[in-house]
């Protein structure tokens, strides 16, 4: 069964950090592209952060660069998302998604398999 399972979101002050993680089971990442997207009430969803796994390269939106940093940990079949410096603008449910070929876009309708959700909430 093909399974993404995110978690390490929660209430954070401005400021402040988490990671989040997304761990896959009944499928290898190895040849996928994982993308870390997030939605926030009201808005559209948004791409936040993308990694390749042949090449290894990153993308990240503009609003997050600096800031956030996407890593994988093939032996876990997880992907990360460290997120520092906090601000209110980030609060939303982030979701990652794999696609083949491992080539990142931020079109989600391209990705195969999305994770549930895990809500990030930022605020003092």
């Amino acid at each position: 069964q093909l399974q993404f399972v995110e978690s390490g979101g929660g209430l954070v002050q401005p400021g402040g950090s988490l990671r989040l993680s997304c761990a896959a089971s009944g499928f290898t990442l190895d040849y996928t592209a994982i993308g870390w997207f997030r939605q926030a009430p009201g808005k559209e969803r948004e791409g936040v952060s993308c990694i390749s796994s042949s090449s290894g390269t990153t993308t990240y939106a503009d609003s997050v660069k600096g800031r956030f940093t996407i890593s994988r940990d093939n032996a876990k079949n997880t992907v990360y998302l460290q997120m520092n410096s906090l601000t209110p603008e980030d609060t939303a449910i982030y979701y990652c998604a794999a696609r083949v070929p491992d080539q990142c876009t931020w079109y989600g309708v391209e990705y195969d398999y999305w994770g549930q959700g895990t809500q990030v909430t930022v605020s003092s």
